[in-house]
């Protein structure tokens, strides 16, 4: 897996050039768990698609659902969920996404797809604040 910069994997699924739009899969890394979401076929909203548990020993199992993912969807990349403080560094919490993705990428199986870390401080106010 290739780390890009989220403006570099957006200009990267703008200029994708297939017949099928690609589509991008969000990770909400947790210690339990990792929810996914995956984006329409505009890019514009992401919606629920699955939870994966997540265990010490199931990171192949894991690398082997988002191949899976990634052609059933036509993914270009994943964007990552990421808990920075206020000041905009890593809080206390960030250390399971970074041993996730740690994981994912030493097990060679995504080496062809790229992923950005998104902030998610606030997101789910702001989304909460958008319905009410």
């Amino acid at each position: 897996m290739r780390l890009l910069k989220a403006e570099e994997l957006f200009r990267k699924l703008l200029e994708g050039g297939s017949k099928k739009q690609p589509r991008l899969l969000g990770l909400d890394v947790g210690s339990k768990y990792v929810g996914l979401a995956v984006s329409d076929q505009k890019n514009r909203i992401a919606l629920p698609l699955s939870v994966l548990g997540r265990t010490k020993t199931n990171i192949n199992l894991m690398a082997d659902d988002f191949k899976t993912l990634v052609k059933n969807y036509s993914l270009a990349g994943l964007v990552v969920g990421y808990p920075f403080n206020l000041q905009g560094q890593s809080s206390p919490d960030a250390s399971q996404v970074s041993l996730l993705v740690g994981e994912l990428c030493k097990t060679g199986k995504l080496d062809d797809l790229s992923y950005t870390y998104w902030d998610e401080n606030f997101t789910s106010k702001f989304a909460y604040s958008r319905v009410i």
